[in-house]
């Protein structure tokens, strides 16, 4: 499709309907802000008593993919791996095979750069547009609509549904051609992984050498030190909520994904196979479906 083409498709809350696929824990969030921003939102699990809430609140049910595709004119997915991804884009009884012309494909999953260009390009030959567009910000910016939003694939589709982004996130940036915003998230992913070993450190030493952890956090998350994550998972670990505001399950999958395209272009990166191997004993010892505060454990 043309960018001319895609912009005579732009969006609006009047014009569009919009389907959601995989309503986990940032899911149902997603999808409930699209419901408040005034969208007609369809939406499909594999539970459908996942789907109860939203139901409730005026969502409306695809009882399957191939139903979805006849219905809406964006269709988003949010599920768990590449293999998911894949067979709801690509399967036979997947989106692009049953869609129709004109509707715009946004997969939000962190999956693969390749199968992000993949899709892209099999979409491309039915008239319709893919972007790849992985977040960040996990289920509080899920729930706040405050999500960075990391987008690859034709500028004139990304401007199109851009709307629906402004929604759903308070930081989206284009970043380039198809399989560009998943290369961005493994980015974020390797950025987050050394630095949960680092903040999980810091305040497992503040507990050894008998300091208070709520003030050693007013001090250092205000300072140099401060990230995201020291000021938003840190609290949880210290107050022992190890509840999924990212599973550690599917931290590991982000961080095997960055590893093997980090080893494609022949670079080393020890900081993210350090992480990934402190993730995994953890997911060894029961812990794979905990937030990925609980990196706390192994050292507590």
């Amino acid at each position: 499709m043309e960018q001319n083409d895609l912009e005579e498709f732009a969006v609006t809350q009047s014009n569009e309907a919009i389907g959601f696929i995989g309503l986990g824990v940032m899911g149902k969030s997603m999808a409930r802000n699209l419901l408040q921003a005034g969208y007609e939102v369809h939406v499909y699990t594999r539970t459908k008593e996942k789907a109860a809430e939203l139901l409730s609140e005026g969502a409306k049910w695809a009882a399957a993919p191939k139903e979805m595709a006849r219905k809406a004119n964006v269709i988003i997915s949010m599920v768990g791996y590449p293999h998911d991804v894949e067979e709801i884009y690509l399967g036979e009884n997947g989106l692009i095979e049953n869609g129709v012309e004109g509707t715009y494909l946004i997969d939000m999953t962190t999956s693969t750069p390749s199968l992000a260009l993949k899709i892209a390009q099999e979409a491309e030959k039915k008239g319709m547009a893919a972007l790849d567009a992985p977040v960040s910000g996990g289920d509080i910016g899920a729930r706040d609509a405050k999500l960075t939003i990391m987008v690859g694939g034709e500028l004139g589709a990304f401007e199109a549904v851009k709307p629906i982004f402004d929604s759903l996130g308070s930081n989206v940036v284009h970043q380039g051609p198809a399989g560009s915003g998943q290369h961005t998230k493994m980015c974020n992913q390797i950025a987050i992984a050394s630095n949960m070993i680092g903040v999980t450190e810091a305040i497992s030493y503040a507990k050894n050498a008998g300091l208070d952890p709520d003030k050693v956090l007013q001090s250092i998350s205000s300072g140099s030190a401060g990230s995201w994550s020291l000021s938003n998972l840190v609290p949880r670990m210290v107050k022992g909520d190890f509840e999924p505001g990212f599973y550690i399950k599917h931290f590991i999958k982000d961080m095997k994904i960055a590893l093997d395209e980090a080893e494609r272009m022949g670079m080393d990166a020890p900081g993210l196979s350090l992480s990934k191997s402190l993730y995994e004993d953890l997911a060894e010892a029961g812990e794979e479906n905990s937030g990925t505060q609980a990196l706390y454990k192994h050292y507590n």
